[in-house]
């Protein structure tokens, strides 16, 4: 049986504020989705319609082929694992783990093989017999993920599941949940997050959210190298939005000519020019730009250099520089015409 989800023109309204506005989505069988979004852009509304624990004011919600629209949570086959890990404090892991299955009566005797299996798949066997305040928070994590994988669901859904992890730790999780998808091909993962670095390491496909609405969709590389809003250029990697007027030939940048490939805006439209900072070099070459530096960010293996052009700051990540250049020098940055991406002014829905 299928085990996708598909949201089906899936409105929630409190009162007369909408909090998520038709959305109509498929998660394919296998497929890992992130829905990327700010605070308040309906993402963790939509994974909860799919949970039970919100009713849609229109709309239907499917996983399979099944409507499930109508059936309370447990009836759902989901798995689902929140940002806080939710175990709890005085029952051993193995206990936790085992909860859902005892909570769906299953079997008995089946039971402890199905804890031993989730917590080897999350690398957590040797720790069955602890209780969740001796575990350091990146194995109580790995314990919420394997008390939903010990249900065998069909869908699995993580709400912010690595947010309250510090860096390191959210980097090795990340790790983990890609080797957990390739180990449960089957399953349809909803992964609900506000952190691009986790949506475009993990996800197959990435469902941006913006002010309770889908704003664009496709796969980590199309929303990088090509995004179709300004609002996904901003908050899939970071971006130059730069304003230009289109020109038979081109476009007008602060009284500069570049070549850039033709989008679908007219001559003489405004629009929205997307250059990655990491795609704009120092030196003279195609697109040159001249300007002023206005601040230097030292980055590690990088600098980030904002360069004052015509009044409009343009960011440039180049490789960590010997000599820091001093605010106020002129230099030139350049780009090739390939790596931009022109968008028409205004196009930040979907």
């Amino acid at each position: 049986m299928s085990s996708g989800i598909r949201f089906d023109g899936v409105s929630v309204a409190y009162g007369d504020t909408t909090v998520l506005d038709a959305l109509t989505l498929t998660v394919e069988t296998g497929e890992v989705m992130a829905l990327l979004g700010p605070s308040g852009s309906g993402k963790t509304t939509a994974l909860r319609t799919v949970a039970g624990f919100v009713r849609p004011s229109a709309g239907r919600v499917y996983i399979g082929d099944r409507d499930v629209t109508d059936l309370p949570p447990y009836k759902r086959g989901i798995g689902m694992v929140v940002q806080q890990y939710a175990l709890f404090p005085h029952l051993r892991v193995d206990e936790n783990v085992a909860f859902g299955l005892r909570a769906r009566k299953h079997p008995k005797a089946e039971i402890p093989a199905r804890v031993a299996e989730a917590l080897e798949m999350t690398g957590m066997g040797a720790y069955a017999r602890r209780h969740p305040r001796e575990l350091s928070g990146g194995q109580q994590q790995r314990v919420a993920i394997a008390r939903a994988l010990a249900i065998r669901p069909d869908v699995l859904l993580l709400d912010e599941p690595l947010s309250a992890l510090d860096a390191q730790l959210r980097s090795g999780m990340l790790a983990e949940l890609a080797r957990l998808h390739r180990e449960l091909p089957d399953v349809s993962i909803l992964y609900v997050t506000h952190d691009q670095v986790e949506a475009l390491t993990l996800a197959d496909r990435i469902a941006v959210m913006d002010r309770a609405r889908l704003q664009d969709c496709g796969t980590p590389q199309e929303l990088y190298r090509r995004p179709r809003t300004e609002f996904t250029a901003s908050f899939v990697g970071n971006a130059n939005l730069l304003p230009v007027r289109v020109g038979a030939d081109g476009v007008d940048f602060a009284g500069t000519a570049l070549k850039v490939p033709a989008g679908d805006a007219a001559p003489g439209a405004a629009a929205t020019l997307c250059v990655r900072p990491h795609l704009v070099g120092l030196g003279d070459g195609p697109n040159a730009l001249r300007g002023r530096i206005a601040e230097v960010q030292w980055r590690g293996a990088t600098h980030r250099l904002y360069v004052d052009v015509g009044g409009h700051r343009v960011k440039a990540d180049v490789r960590e520089l010997r000599d820091t250049p001093p605010l106020g020098q002129e230099i030139t940055l350049h780009f090739a015409p390939e790596d931009a991406v022109l968008l028409a002014a205004g196009v930040n829905d979907g």
